[in-house]
């Protein structure tokens, strides 16, 4: 049975890691002492749920947390360094810290190593989230022991609805753009002023078509930007957004 060890302090671990191609060693109170941190551990890189959904929003969120007194946000899990250093890349995750624990040790030490053989992924961590405060372990979310791979507490809006219930999360933002497209440079610049994340998706690039285009927004002309899942329209019409939205 997995337990929480909520008022512990967490193990005292060195960590194999790379640091600009080379390797290098990272101790527990380097990561954890005097600091306020939130580390969400999860199965493995590249795996689907954590690639989709887990690690997706807490790179969204870090900021937001980092806004909320959060001095690092850390993704835990058990592969090697470099595993982890080409997950981070592919996922854009600049505002997160990945530490692997290859050998599984901190995961142990949290109670959290889990076998998982049975579909060829041997030991891993079990998902879960905390936050630690100076090394002492002040809240964790636990997935429950159910089959398959539960996901339901361990999210990062979860964690920022404990540190602070009044914090609200970023827009979520998708800007559909073509190349040389100067209206679009336009919308990309503002939002950038902004200081607001968005994603970008690039007409003409991975089977992203004008047809595409179309289906989503009713639109053949770029930009076309949706926020929270609402169209908006183009640059003009997200710069009366934003004036609005001051």
């Amino acid at each position: 049975m997995l337990k929480s060890q909520e008022g512990q302090h967490v193990p005292q671990v060195i960590f194999p890691i790379m640091v600009n191609g080379a390797s290098e060693k990272v101790g527990s109170d380097a990561l954890f002492k005097d600091k306020t941190v939130v580390l969400f551990a999860l199965p493995g890189a590249f795996t689907p749920t954590c690639s989709s959904m887990h690690l997706p929003r807490y790179n969204e969120l870090a900021g937001t947390l980092k806004a909320n007194g959060v001095d690092s946000v850390i993704c835990l899990a058990v592969n090697d360094p470099f595993v982890m250093g080409a997950w981070q890349e592919a996922q854009q995750a600049e505002g997160i810290y990945f530490l692997p624990d290859g050998n599984g040790e901190f995961s142990a030490g949290m109670g959290m190593l889990v076998d998982k053989s049975d579909i060829g992924l041997g030991k891993r961590s079990w998902r879960y989230s905390m936050l630690v405060k100076n090394g002492l372990i002040e809240k964790m979310f636990i997935e429950a022991e159910e089959p398959g791979d539960p996901f339901k507490v361990s999210d990062a809006d979860t964690m920022l609805g404990y540190i602070n219930p009044q914090a609200l999360p970023p827009h979520r933002i998708t800007l559909f753009s073509k190349p040389g497209c100067p209206h679009c440079a336009r919308a990309r610049e503002m939002l950038s002023k902004e200081g607001d994340r968005f994603e970008e998706i690039e007409l003409l690039r991975n089977g992203i078509s004008y047809s595409s285009l179309q289906a989503v927004s009713g639109q053949e002309t770029t930009p076309q930007v949706f926020i929270d899942g609402q169209h908006i329209g183009g640059a003009d019409e997200l710069a009366l957004w934003l004036a609005k939205a001051k």
